[in-house]
């Protein structure tokens, strides 16, 4: 299914969030994340599923000074 990643259309073949992280190589236990501008808690990654057309926004920590 096509869903946005970070603003870029990505084709996914899982169909929950926890699966689709792994599948696009979202693997940092750091990261948050927003589908349809609503924040989803790291422990309702496995229950929540994707559509077509999802706007899936993640955002990891960044290292600097």
């Amino acid at each position: 299914m096509k869903i946005i990643v970070n603003a870029e259309p990505r084709e996914v073949t899982n169909e929950t969030l926890e699966d689709a992280l792994t599948e696009l190589e979202f693997t940092s236990p750091a990261v948050a994340t927003a589908l349809n501008g609503r924040f989803v808690p790291r422990e309702d990654y496995s229950e929540t599923s994707l559509s077509e057309g999802d706007r899936l926004e993640v955002l990891a920590p960044m290292q600097g000074g």
